[in-house]
C-alpha cells in the first residue's frame, strides 16, 4: 500500500475546505492510505512514511503561511541525509493570485529534494463549487498515480 500525506494550514474555512475536497479526491483510490495533518502537527516522521505529498497553505501577505513555512523549517535539515525525492502537489487559497506562495514552496521544496507532479490548485477569492472540484481532483489524480505506480 502507497502512502500519501496532506500537510496544511488554515485559519479560516477556505484552506481548510480545499484539504477536505483533495482529501475526499485521495480517499477514491483505496489502494492508498492517506494521513491528514496541520503544518504545526506534521513533522519528520510524516515525510519518512509518505510516498506523496500535498501541501495546502493559504496565501499570506503574498507568501505561504507562517505554519507551512514553520514545517519546513522544522523539517528541512533533518530530512537532508533521506534524500526524499517524493513527488508533491500543493493548493493554495489566495486572496491574490497566489504565485508568491507556489514560487515559494516551489522553491523549498527543490532543496529536499520533492518533485512537482502537478499544476498548483489556486483558489482566488471566495472558494466555490470549481475549485472543490479541482481539489477533488488533484487528491484523486494524485493517489491514483501512486497506486498505479507512475509517481
Amino acid at each position: 500500500m502507497k502512502h500519501l500525506m496532506i500537510i496544511y494550514h488554515s485559519q479560516g474555512n477556505k484552506t481548510a475546505a480545499m484539504a477536505e475536497a483533495v482529501t475526499a479526491g485521495a480517499h477514491c483510490e483505496e489502494a492508498v492510505e492517506t494521513r491528514v495533518k496541520s503544518a504545526f502537527d506534521a513533522d519528520l516522521d510524516d515525510l519518512l512514511w509518505a510516498d506523496g505529498l500535498i501541501f495546502g497553505t493559504p496565501e499570506n501577505f503574498g507568501y505561504m503561511s507562517g505554519a507551512l513555512k514553520d514545517f519546513f523549517d522544522r523539517t528541512f535539515y533533518p530530512a537532508e541525509p533521506h534524500h526524499l525525492n517524493l513527488p508533491y502537489a500543493l493548493f493554495v487559497g489566495a486572496g491574490n493570485d497566489g504565485s508568491g506562495a507556489v514560487r515559494e514552496v516551489d522553491r523549498i521544496a527543490l532543496g529536499y529534494p520533492l518533485r512537482k507532479i502537478a499544476e498548483p490548485v489556486v483558489a482566488v477569492g471566495e472558494l466555490d463549487d470549481n475549485d472543490r472540484q479541482a481539489c477533488h481532483e488533484l487528491g484523486h489524480s494524485f493517489a491514483a498515480g501512486l497506486a498505479m505506480g507512475i509517481f
